[in-house]
């Protein structure tokens, strides 16, 4: 495109700005779901999920026949496709098995915050109407409140005396994978996850994302971590029934073999401890955490070793220029990389792939791969250029399908032409990059959980936990 600017990305014939990132790579098959598309990329990882607190480990071959073992036993039980399964449950190696062999099936995963009450988990459950759910010992009372019929998998091996005869995950993970099981095709267009977010209207809505979306998701991921040297190892705070924690560290980056360290939840010690202990490379982490660790380097250097740790990825809200140079001149051999999205674009908008990048003070970075976007005078409507602010709009491949059984919200949020309306004020400079000005409507909930990524993961960690 002649028309367009070679430093910002914008094309004055139609008022977009493009990414400036190479074309995210996209398979021309259209049957073609996630798991597989994951399983068959080529890598050297050996080892895909680490237990923080145990040390028990999954490899990669391990994770693989259990999908396939996992998956064999679903269909014997008549989980089909476009079938919902409601997955409740803290992160664990586990969780991302439970994923990616209910959507080899082409049965749509349904994730929920451990933290609902059993009210906000009925309402979902109603929604949604999942035939099966899988959950630990110590959560099922929150689903059997209010769906007494609903079948279950316990996830963990604990004994409860009220659930009766149900099936465990870890023999269903044992059974030999039978190989004749009847697969049913499949679309990158068909649904893969349906998370449930706030939207712009407080409301909880069920988001649609294909295998597609996913799969976009991976590529993106690949592309801005996949050509790093020697072996990543990423600790995983983030939860895993979020789309960040679902798409990055449950499925996305197993595609090019990294390992991923899961705590079961956030605690600042055990994490610190989990850096040193597993020699991870790579922290995802929000502001207020990076702000504890700049205020209590001196100690924490002290504590912890974190001499393998060369990359912090932190979202959530743009970090000053404070933050930044305070934590690179007490980290100064860790990079930081920013990222913004939310839940309906897959986790994916903008990010800062650089330390360059990441020292433009304020961005939420630059459009994610494949990534076009517009700046939308709310009021009036017009589509206006750089360094003008109005509500930013998003379109790609990793934008969502629209709201479950929800055609006004819908179509409040998504445009016939497949713009995702944010929701979010911003400006987009001479460069490319877009900053966050403020919300539309501003949804503020203590140690709450939002749909957008720039609220919704600041709010996942519990703020008391950040104790040194």
């Amino acid at each position: 495109m002649a028309s367009v600017n070679s430093r910002s990305g914008f094309c004055n014939s139609n008022s977009t700005f493009y990414s400036k990132r190479t074309p995210i790579p996209l398979p021309p098959n259209p049957s073609l779901d996630v798991t597989t598309f994951i399983s068959s990329q080529a890598h050297r990882g050996r080892i895909a999920f680490i237990d923080a607190s145990t040390g028990q480990n999954l490899t990669f071959t391990e994770l693989w026949r259990a999908v396939e073992s996992v998956a064999d036993c679903l269909s014997e039980i008549g989980i089909r496709k476009g079938h919902v399964v409601l997955l409740l449950s803290p992160n664990s190696i586990l969780f991302p098995v439970v994923c990616l062999s209910v959507m080899s099936l082409g049965a749509i995963i349904t994730t929920t915050n451990p933290l609902n009450t059993s009210n906000e988990i009925a309402k979902q459950i109603k929604d949604s109407n999942p035939v099966l759910a899988f959950t630990t010992s110590q959560l099922h009372p929150k689903i059997s409140a209010s769906a007494k019929k609903l079948p279950i998998v316990l996830m963990d091996e604990e004994r409860v005396d009220s659930v009766g005869d149900v099936r465990r995950l870890v023999e269903m993970m044992k059974k030999e994978p039978s190989g004749n099981r009847v697969k049913e095709r499949v679309d990158q267009d068909d649904t893969a996850t349906l998370l449930y977010s706030s939207g712009t209207t407080g409301m909880s809505k069920g988001v649609i994302s294909s295998h597609r979306n996913l799969i976009a998701m991976v590529q993106t991921i690949v592309n801005r971590f996949g050509s790093d040297d020697g072996e990543q190892r990423f600790i995983c705070t983030v939860p895993m029934f979020h789309i960040y924690g679902l798409a990055a560290f449950a499925t996305g980056l197993l595609a090019y073999g990294s390992t991923i360290i899961v705590l079961s939840k956030f605690e600042m010690h055990e994490m610190m401890s989990a850096i040193g202990k597993y020699q991870a490379t790579s922290l995802p982490l929000v502001p207020p955490i990076l702000v504890a660790m700049v205020n209590g380097a001196d100690q924490i250097k002290a504590k912890y070793d974190l001499s393998s740790m060369h990359t912090v990825l932190c979202g959530g809200a743009p970090l000053s220029k404070e933050v930044t140079e305070g934590f690179a001149e007490k980290y100064p051999t860790v990079k930081i990389l920013q990222g913004y999205g939310l839940t309906e674009s897959t986790g994916i908008g903008a990010s800062t792939d650089t330390v360059e990048e990441s020292r433009r003070y304020g961005t939420a970075g630059k459009l994610s791969a494949s990534m076009e976007g517009r700046i939308v005078d709310p009021v009036t409507g017009q589509i206006l250029g750089p360094k003008q602010t109005g509500e930013l709009w998003l379109k790609g491949p990793s934008i969502m399908k629209g709201y479950f059984s929800n055609e006004e919200a819908t179509s409040s949020t998504l445009d016939s032409e497949g713009w995702l309306r944010t929701g979010d004020l911003c400006y987009i400079d001479e460069d490319g990059f877009i900053f966050v000005v403020d919300r539309l409507k501003e949804l503020i909930k203590y140690k709450g959980y939002q749909v957008i990524y720039r609220t919704q993961i600041l709010s996942m960690v519990d703020v008391d936990a950040i104790d040194l």
